[in-house]
């Protein structure tokens, strides 16, 4: 579902601030797979998520989204095919209006528009139903004005909104992070529930290592822009925060240098 092959790309070449953020990093994802990927700052994590999406075109290399290449295509262009959560609960909603008109935006983007006004009782139904499946009572508040949720309800409902119409890709850029644990822990379980119900191929990248090793099928660890360690099935089931800190010092040859990522 994706392929990225030896990507790379450096920030304010021939400056002295310079930084090669990729360096030659390849990562394929079948169908179906749910990746954690983990790293110190400056690791290239939310580069490399960036780089899939769009943002910034990358120097050389190429990538690959079910089967259509679109390292050359406009972020607005490649964006049918992602559904993406980013870190802040306050972007991916729109506060001043209610929980069912955005998720009819969601619903609705890239369809035919009609001269048609409101939502229908069918469309409203359906948003129920999919509401239930975050287990925060918002199926009863569809007019609830989302600027008066909390957090962690509108960071769900972002989650919700961004996997409607079964993205070919989801990518997660610490969509948690800026939770309270027992918030965030609620959300991770709505995410695992989504992600199965609908087979997604998701990249969720966390600074929590205890999360990148309980969910999903496979975790990948960066360092200095490349991939350093890659594992799944039973020997990803096995892992320990120790055994992760190892790996690292092993592979990378220094020690982690991540404060917020050890003592989460």
């Amino acid at each position: 579902m994706l392929d990225i092959n030896g990507i790379s790309k450096t920030f304010n070449p021939g400056t002295v601030n310079e930084k090669t953020a990729l360096d030659g990093l390849s990562l394929h994802l079948n169908e179906g797979d749910f990746v954690t990927v983990i790293g110190g700052n400056g690791a290239g994590k939310s580069t490399m998520l960036n780089a899939v999406a769009g943002v910034w075109a990358v120097d050389e290399g190429q990538i690959v989204i079910g089967g259509v290449n679109v390292t050359r295509l406009a972020e607005h262009k490649r964006a049918k095919y992602l559904g993406r959560v980013f870190q802040d609960p306050m972007t991916g909603t729109a506060a001043s209006m209610q929980i069912e008109e955005n998720m009819a935006m969601a619903a609705r983007r890239g369809k035919v528009r009609t001269l048609r006004r409101g939502i229908t009782n069918k469309e409203r139904e359906f948003y129920k139903e999919q509401l239930k499946i975050l287990e925060l009572g918002l199926e009863d508040r569809l007019t609830a004005k989302v600027g008066l949720l909390s957090g962690g309800q509108r960071q769900a409902l972002t989650l919700l909104m961004a996997t409607l119409q079964k993205p070919k890709l989801l990518l997660l850029d610490e969509h948690t992070a800026a939770l309270d644990p027992k918030t965030a822990a609620k959300v991770l379980e709505a995410t695992d529930r989504i992600v199965e119900r609908d087979h997604l191929t998701t990249i969720m990248i966390t600074h929590n290592m205890k999360d990148a090793i309980a969910h999903g099928n496979r975790l990948v660890m960066m360092d200095a822009g490349r991939i350093i360690y890659d594992v799944s099935g039973e020997e990803k089931r096995k892992l320990t925060v120790s055994d992760l800190l190892k790996k690292f010092e092993e592979v990378s040859g220094s020690e982690f240098a991540n404060d917020r990522m050890i003592l989460s």
